[in-house]
């Protein structure tokens, strides 16, 4: 009766289910671990039966890739042949011990009649083990040590065992034998099955086995780097994980969108300083292209996929905005977490709870400060893990450097969770924004390509050389053969700069005024080539169709004449489509030089091999060194070119400025929060008190002490102190409503009015909250809402009033095609028909009237024109304004519209502006057909495009969000590969950033209330 002892070793190759149908013969068994060992068996013949079952699986040892054996764990089950051999094995061995009987129904023999060692496994058994359960073991209890198992997974979910014939055969068997009868013993089979069911789990079905093996290879890795992120505390370990404590999924997405195979040395080391590990907050300083970008987005990313924090990423301008969610939308899809952009109309507040997945918000200054305080109001800024701001040197730049340094004043205080990176040019008080922000410094010089700096004086190019006594070195004579009527249209030799680079590279060329960029553009082309019309003509011809459709039929002749020989201008006055589409066309080569103003520097990124300042000028001030370095950094495109040079134009008159400029220090940055006649501060002071962060003197002092003017205020604050300022704006505040003093235990309380938090929460600036409350008061008095009019001229901004001069024959032809109730309702904000007419007709008008209300009245027209007829071009024809101006005004419009709804609702007297802002805010902000609006919902989805897309028949977020990119870019004109994956995967992102939205109502809907009264029962089981 001895046996050898026997291993069974099964090795697992993958985590997937293995398909049944996959299955064909016996399974093969893997040797990669021992997972159960066989004791000795009590029987020689069922140990020679078991050989041969093994043996017939020695040919295939191993699994192979394709085939998981225990990947579905009831597919051995189904193999009839395995399960055959080993009941047969055990019958064999059971007649071999049975002892020979003359009744074949000797079953019904009382029990004593039979040896125990028939029906029992183990001698020391006997006793109790074959009474706790029906089926008892079978020869498998002959095997010492435990009993055959297979090793369960991480996971707890279990398959469920289907109950086979056999085991039914069993239960019934059991239910009619006598009483005292022997229980019968679970077969090898049964034993197995019952063995291989009780550990195994089932994953997911119709996942294949590389999809698997490839996500836990990820989850590893994600979870390696933020096991290693949370406990690392020193620089000595530079590799937090496969690619800076990310999985190796985002260095394969960094080289597919952006085809960006390694990093610079500098940014590795950047992602390796111990304040980044230790996650302390950081300001790194490089030159414009420096590629600062890229790792803030690595941190982004390591926030968001290692700690499972939402991040904030704070950009200067709406384009920025767009573009960013545009580039990073794609990730978002890929890596499983949600990116949500904050500009113009667009965000929510606060922000949707999501339980499953992280946010990226993107936001502009303004959205972000917004979105800061609902989070504060909500006690959910600790789930904000990263804020990045980017140009954080515009904390010097007016009102909008105040906001800056109030929303991170409020992070810094309210949360010690929140890790704060800054990106900035380099700055000469750098130590000053460090203290502030209790952040360590990185500064580095490079870039990826070099930059020549260059200046022109008459006929010579001198290379800028700040260790030269004169700053400035000859470099060589400008060679270019002039006529008299060339030198006399472009004495500056602007047309000799361009094409020594031109068309074979790109040039930009700065202008100090809108008209001067459009001159240019028009001088540069009466001289050049014929070969510049053959150049890509086809792509220019339709960049004209483009642009002829994006202005309802009409175009601008500058470009009608420019953009065929691949020049173009580029500012404010054009509209933001043909900004977009220009800028397209440049960054994929059609055009290759563009006439531009200096705002196109701060904006989106589109360098050139040779960069030209027209002059040193931006309108009529001189340019600031941080405006130049700006401008000039444009020169020299990474990855294309080897050299980017610049060249300023100087006239003798401003050689000395210009010496001044290229070599002095660079400039400092100070606090804006008492620009305005310390606007900053009482905006500050309101929300503070508002948010219940502050409610005394003596903790907005405390505050007070944590911001960048405290840290300056020895330079800012001469005249009088902190302390003394703070206390005048409380005095302003409670002059103006916003604030009440009320006494408290601990002296007096400072506590915000009804106005005071519809002023704070909804950014409308305090030297206009009261009134336009009295304007909605008197609206709501006699609201006409039979046209749009009224609304729209509630809502007109009154920062865009002082910069209309009304034409009053259009004012009074516009006021005459007004309906009787629409100019009743002029007349109730103070405009009557008589005086515009006396306007028009110039004629002393002797009635005072508020020319504010006039002026307001007359931008709100122009408004309600754009709304009815959706066409710009006409409209700003009609009223004799340029497309540009108008552009601006619909954008500010439709902001200002979001800000009066949310001031608006901390008013209960105010309820029906509630549904008809939130409507007319959606009308501003679009202005097109009513079914172009959810394509235009898209980021970078302009009028002609959506257009484009609706009627390729593409007229849903769904249909887009569908959509193959491959098939989209050769459908549509002009729409380049990269363009169209950037619009289907926005469209993705916010197809299931709408659908997030409603599961989140349905999982609130039909959560169980924390605060559900107690049963009775439960009342007692508590105690």
């Amino acid at each position: 009766m001895n046996a050898e002892k026997r291993e069974l070793k099964v090795r697992r190759v993958s985590r997937s289910k293995r398909p049944r149908r996959s299955f064909s013969g016996s399974p093969t068994p893997a040797r990669k671990k021992a997972v159960a060992t066989l004791g000795r068996c009590p029987h020689d013949t069922a140990k020679r039966m078991l050989d041969s079952v093994v043996a017939d699986s020695n040919a295939n040892e191993y699994c192979s890739d394709d085939e998981d054996l225990f990947g579905d764990y009831d597919s051995i089950l189904c193999d009839s042949s395995l399960m055959a051999k080993l009941d047969n094995a055990e019958q064999i061995a059971r007649q071999q011990d049975r002892p020979p009987t003359a009744d074949p129904n000797s079953l019904a023999q009382p029990i004593s009649d039979f040896p125990p060692s028939l029906w029992l496994g183990k001698e020391d058994a006997v006793k109790h083990s074959f009474l706790d359960d029906d089926l008892t073991d079978s020869i498998l209890d002959g095997f010492k040590d435990n009993s055959f198992e297979l090793p369960a997974t991480e996971h707890h979910k279990t398959s469920t065992p289907v109950r086979t014939k056999r085991t039914q055969d069993i239960v019934n068997d059991r239910q009619t034998r006598p009483a005292g009868f022997p229980k019968v013993r679970r077969s090898m089979a049964d034993q197995m099955r019952k063995a291989m069911l009780s550990n195994a789990v089932a994953p997911p079905p119709g996942v294949s086995c590389t999809a698997a093996l490839k996500e836990a290879v990820v989850t590893e890795e994600m979870g390696v780097a933020a096991r290693a992120a949370e406990t690392c505390m020193s620089t000595e370990t530079t590799d937090l994980g496969p690619f800076f404590g990310l999985p190796s999924k985002v260095k394969d997405l960094v080289h597919k969108l952006r085809g960006i195979k390694d990093l610079y040395d500098w940014q590795k080391t950047c992602l390796n300083l111990d304040c980044v590990h230790e996650r302390r907050n950081l300001i790194y300083s490089l030159p414009t292209s420096g590629g600062k970008t890229l790792v803030a987005e690595i941190l982004i990313l390591r926030e968001l996929l290692c700690r499972k924090k939402d991040c904030l990423f704070i950009l200067p301008y709406v384009s920025l905005v767009q573009e960013k969610v545009r580039g990073l939308a794609s990730f978002g899809l890929e890596l499983d977490f949600m990116v949500e952009e904050y500009a113009g109309s667009k965000g929510r507040f606060p922000p949707v709870k999501r339980r499953d997945k992280k946010s990226l918000y993107i936001a502009t200054i303004e959205k972000a400060h917004s979105l800061v305080n609902s989070l504060i109001e909500n006690k959910r800024l600790d789930n904000i893990g990263l804020v990045v701001v980017d140009e954080l040197h515009m904390l010097g730049d007016g009102s909008r450097g105040a906001i800056i340094e109030m929303a991170l004043s409020k992070i810094l205080y309210m949360s010690q969770a929140t890790q704060i990176i800054g990106m900035s040019a380099t700055l000469g008080n750098i130590k000053d924004v460090q203290k502030f922000l209790k952040a360590e410094n990185y500064t580095n010089n490079f870039r990826p390509v070099q930059l020549k700096e260059y200046v022109k004086l008459k006929d010579s190019i001198y290379e800028v050389d700040p260790q030269e006594e004169d700053c400035f070195r000859f470099s060589r004579p400008l060679n270019f053969k002039y006529s008299s009527t060339m030198q006399k249209m472009d004495p500056d030799h602007i047309i000799a700069l361009v094409t020594e680079v031109i068309p074979a590279y790109s040039c930009l060329v700065f202008c100090p005024t809108q008209k001067n960029c459009e001159n240019v553009a028009g001088m540069i082309c009466k001289y050049l080539r014929e070969e510049f019309l053959r150049r890509k003509k086809e792509e220019k011809a339709v960049l004209l169709r483009e642009l002829r459709s994006s202005g309802g039929g009409s175009m601008c002749p500058v470009l009608q004449r420019t953009v065929p020989y691949g020049v173009a201008y580029h500012h404010s006055g054009l509209t933001s489509e043909e900004r977009k589409l220009v800028e397209e066309a440049y960054s994929h080569g059609v055009l290759c030089l563009l006439a531009c103003t200096s705002t196109l520097a701060a904006g989106v990124n589109l360098p050139a091999r040779r960069v030209i300042l027209r002059s040193p000028y931006v309108a009529t001030e001189f340019i600031k060194r941080s405006q130049y370095k700006q401008m000039v950094g444009r020169a020299g495109r990474a990855g294309i070119d080897t050299l980017g040079e610049s060249i300023l134009i100087l006239q003798d008159k401003d050689k000395t400025m210009a010496k001044n400029l290229v070599s002095a220090p660079m400039e400092t940055c100070y606090s804006n929060l008492m620009c305005g006649d310390g606007k900053g501060v009482l905006s500050l002071i309101l929300s503070l008190i508002g948010l219940s962060i502050t409610n005394s003197l003596e903790q907005v002092m405390d505050f007070m002490s944590g911001t960048l003017l405290h840290v300056q205020e020895r330079q800012l604050c001469v005249e009088r102190g902190l302390r003394k300022i703070v206390h005048e704006c409380l005095g302003l505040l409670k002059e103006k409503g916003l604030i009440q003093v009320s006494p408290g235990a601990q002296g007096e309380r400072l506590e915000i009015t009804k106005l005071g938090r519809a002023t704070y929460k909804s950014s409308v600036d305090l030297s206009n909250c009261d009134v336009l409350y009295k304007d909605l008061v008197k609206g709501l008095e006699s609201l006409m809402l039979n046209s749009y009019l009224h609304l729209v001229y509630l809502v007109t901004p009154y920062d865009m009033v002082s910069q209309c001069k009304p034409d009053w024959m259009v004012y009074f032809r516009q006021f005459t095609l007004l309906s009787v109730s629409e100019q009743k309702m002029s007349a109730a904000v103070g405009v009557p028909e008589s005086f515009v007419a006396r306007k028009a007709a110039g004629q002393t008008v002797k009635k005072n009237v508020n020319m504010a209300s006039v002026r307001r009245l007359y931008l709100a027209l122009v408004l309600f024109s754009l709304l009815k007829e959706t066409n710009l071009w006409s409209v700003a024809a009609k009223f004799q304004l340029s497309r540009g101006f108008i552009q601006t005004l619909l954008s500010s419009s439709s902001a200002f519209c979001s800000c009066v709804m949310h001031f608006t609702e901390e008013f209960d007297e105010f309820w029906p502006f509630k549904a008809l802002l939130a409507e007319l805010t959606r009308r501003l902000s679009y202005c097109v057909q009513v079914e172009l609006i959810p394509l235009m919902e898209v980021a970078g989805v302009m009028e002609s495009r959506a257009k484009q897309l609706y009627n390729a028949g593409y007229k849903t977020l769904a249909h887009l969000a569908n959509a193959d990119p491959d098939s989209l870019a050769k459908t549509v004109d002009n729409l380049y590969r990269k363009q169209a994956n950037q619009i289907v995967a926005s469209a993705k992102m916010l197809l299931n950033e709408k659908a997030a939205a409603l599961q989140e109502e349905v999982d609130d809907l039909f959560m169980m209330p924390h605060d559900l009264p107690l049963t009775q029962t439960q009342e007692q089981g508590t105690k």
